[in-house]
């Protein structure tokens, strides 16, 4: 097998699937999962591409998350659409209520997809292009399970606990930024310990709440937020909408439920959606338009959009597919072969 060898996103795609498929998913957790995982490595997100497949499956293996899951969908007379995802995976739950959630959105111009009792392990950039793509704004937040010591903190109790945004631009790539609370994502911290790589300064503390850039010692202890007290009050505030408000799990009782930071963490997600439109009603005005203004006074100065990385590695993936390692390679053929036996 050659060092690195290139597969079209297509193949990449049925590969993937086949794998969840011979490890006991359903179609449709199988595809959700797929979807995800094969937008991470088309937009160069390593992180959050072939690699979690593992700590999916490890996940399914320990009998932490429902395989054949079907998410069930409430529907009321409110802005607010609900999702129970049944202990399966947060994508699946997510597609369920994507298009109730866009006709929420039309009816009421502002409106919130609760997903509850899913298992989470993916970026949530795909969730709001997705919002994006039907010409919403979105905001998307969800907790984790306790790897990161508060601001002044010593010990693990909040999560990683990302938030993403997405803004609709006509004819072009979507504004969006999604982003750990966290100094940078665990994902992160794992692949620089597959590396052998050590760790910034300023990424973590040890089990004793000291500074270290062992990637080991890291796991083992503490992620700090970003931007200090900044990080960690947002931090907090996902914490109170997308776990204690929505009636479901904190980082620090995901953690108990698992037991385990190796498995995919299990909590809910909260997802609210905007209709610009709406929102700008009555005031002679394009909230598009004005937005271009902005956002090209931005670039015009030199500076990058957040997610320009990703959407240069898409068009490039999408025309030529992506390359994997050797060992990525290697990787999904076991899986592929061997199912939840080839789990490392």
């Amino acid at each position: 097998m050659h060092a690195n060898e290139t597969i079209s996103l297509k193949d990449l795609s049925a590969q993937v699937i086949g794998i969840f498929t011979k490890a006991g998913f359903s179609p449709l957790q199988a595809q959700s999962l797929a979807r995800v995982i094969v937008a991470g490595e088309r937009d160069g997100c390593k992180s959050h591409g072939i690699y979690r497949i593992e700590g999916c499956l490890r996940t399914l293996r320990a009998g932490k998350v429902n395989p054949v899951a079907v998410p069930a969908l409430h529907v009321d007379d409110s802005a607010i659409v609900r999702v129970d995802a049944q202990g399966g995976f947060a994508n699946a739950a997510f597609d369920t209520g994507l298009e109730a959630l866009e006709a929420q959105t039309a009816r009421f111009g502002l409106a919130a997809l609760v997903i509850t009792d899913c298992t989470h392990f993916s970026a949530l950039w795909p969730e709001v292009e997705a919002l994006a793509a039907r010409g919403m704004a979105g905001l998307a937040m969800c907790p984790s399970y306790a790897t990161v010591a508060p601001y002044g903190g010593t010990q693990a109790l909040l999560g990683t606990n990302p938030i993403a945004f997405g803004w609709p631009r006509p004819g072009q790539h979507p504004y969006v930024f999604d982003f750990a609370t966290s100094v940078a994502a665990r994902g992160e911290v794992e692949l620089h310990r597959i590396a052998g790589k050590p760790l910034p300064d300023g990424w973590a503390m040890d089990a004793q709440g000291q500074p270290t850039t062992s990637p080991e010692a890291a796991l083992a202890g503490a992620m700090l937020p970003f931007g200090g007290h900044k990080g960690s009050a947002i931090s907090t505030m996902v914490e109170l909408l997308a776990a204690a408000m929505i009636g479901d799990l904190t980082s620090p009782e995901a953690l108990e439920f698992l037991g385990t930071t190796t498995l995919a963490p299990r909590h809910g997600e909260l997802i609210l959606a905007f209709n610009p439109q709406r929102f700008a009603a009555g005031r002679q005005t394009d909230p598009f338009a004005r937005a271009e203004i902005l956002l090209q006074a931005i670039t015009g100065q030199g500076a990058r959009l957040p997610s320009q990385r990703r959407y240069a590695a898409r068009d490039i993936a999408i025309k030529t597919g992506v390359t994997l390692s050797a060992d990525e390679r290697a990787q999904l053929a076991r899986l592929e072969a061997q199912g939840l036996d080839g789990i490392s």
